[in-house]
């Protein structure tokens, strides 16, 4: 009677193992969950600048969304765009977070594999993200408009940039052209704002915190932000080909990023909640290494769920072209793949 009841517990139990089974294997095969609900851990290198355009990135980290999804960052630091791209193009780097410039549309034009897959800042009419600044010394001058340009020393961080494309348009839009100034390109953004401080060039485009930086210290003036100017997709996050592959962290990593997206823009842009945004202001000046009044006077638009304004890619690749920055031909689709955060969106 005994050995009965031992064998009719043992057979409920493994009856019981067995159903918990079933249901757990059937909430694991769309969302790469382990059995029991946890996301599979991965590490994932994140290639960034400290701008104030990172900031949904800078959130998902701090507040750990990231965490929540399974992912475990390792920021990678650095001083210029197109070094991202680079290391993100041979997946150096998993993820890079950076401007959209012409050397990854040349990479992609020689078949090299890259992504881009979410906004990390527009510019945006009303938001201060990226300008045109004279030093004071020039802008007191006359230097005060884009017409103003002609003859000046411009100083950039790289040609094929994102500040020589913002500079390119902006002089296009008023009948003059690169031709009619002598591009200096200075390797980083600290290189920029020392040359404007000492002297040696007569204007510069930079980004925020480094404009609000530059006009409080004195040494530079605004002439115009870009956004007055045209819209465009400044920069972009990016899959390496290897990430890309494996398909459940590449959404995941994009759902923690559209959750940060959301809080970022209801915090900058609707303005709902002024203690959110104190606490975005102190997120991000921690990451950026300025004060938070500093970061306070200069936030940009990012879009609220992190969409690409993916029709301006076709814009850039065609005028990067017909200035002869991109060698072959290529196609937006060939770059462009907003299919993760399509499927992070529905989760």
């Amino acid at each position: 009677m005994n050995f009965k009841k031992v064998f009719a517990m043992i057979l409920a139990g493994l009856m019981a193992l067995t159903v918990s089974l079933s249901f757990a294997g059937c909430g694991s095969s769309s969302s790469g969950s382990s059995s029991g609900g946890e996301k599979k851990p991965v590490k994932v290198s994140l290639a960034m600048l400290r701008l104030t355009s990172s900031a949904p990135l800078f959130i998902a980290m701090d507040k750990g969304y990231f965490k929540e999804e399974g992912i475990e960052i390792d920021p990678q630091w650095f001083d210029a765009a197109q070094p991202i791209a680079v290391a993100t193009a041979s997946s150096k780097v998993d993820v890079g977070a950076t401007g959209i410039t012409a050397g990854l549309y040349n990479m992609a034009a020689k078949g090299q594999k890259l992504y881009i897959v979410a906004d990390k800042g527009r510019e945006e009419k009303g938001y201060s993200s990226s300008a045109l600044l004279a030093s004071s010394a020039e802008y007191d001058n006359g230097l005060t408009s884009i017409e103003a340009l002609k003859g000046k020393r411009v100083g950039i961080t790289q040609k094929g940039s994102t500040f020589h494309y913002m500079l390119g348009r902006m002089l296009e839009s008023k009948g003059l052209t690169l031709d009619d100034v002598t591009i200096v390109p200075l390797g980083k953004l600290s290189a920029v704002m020392a040359a404007l401080q000492s002297g040696q060039i007569d204007a510069c485009i930079l980004n925020e915190p480094n404009i609000t930086k530059v006009k409080n210290e004195g040494y530079g003036k605004e002439i115009t932000q870009v956004s007055a100017v045209m819209p465009y997709q400044t920069s972009g996050i990016f899959y390496s080909p290897e990430f890309a592959k494996n398909k459940d962290a590449a959404v995941r990593f994009m759902k923690a990023y559209n959750k940060a997206c959301n809080e970022y823009y209801n915090a900058v842009v609707d303005k709902k909640d002024p203690a959110k945004l104190d606490e975005v202001v102190k997120i991000i000046a921690k990451y950026v290494k300025t004060p938070e009044a500093d970061i306070r006077l200069g936030l940009p638009y990012v879009d609220k769920n992190g969409v690409l304004m993916a029709d301006d890619i076709k814009t850039q690749i065609d005028w990067y072209s017909s200035h002869g920055m991109i060698d072959g031909k290529l196609d937006a689709k060939d770059v462009v793949n907003t299919s993760f955060l399509e499927e992070a969106m529905k989760k």
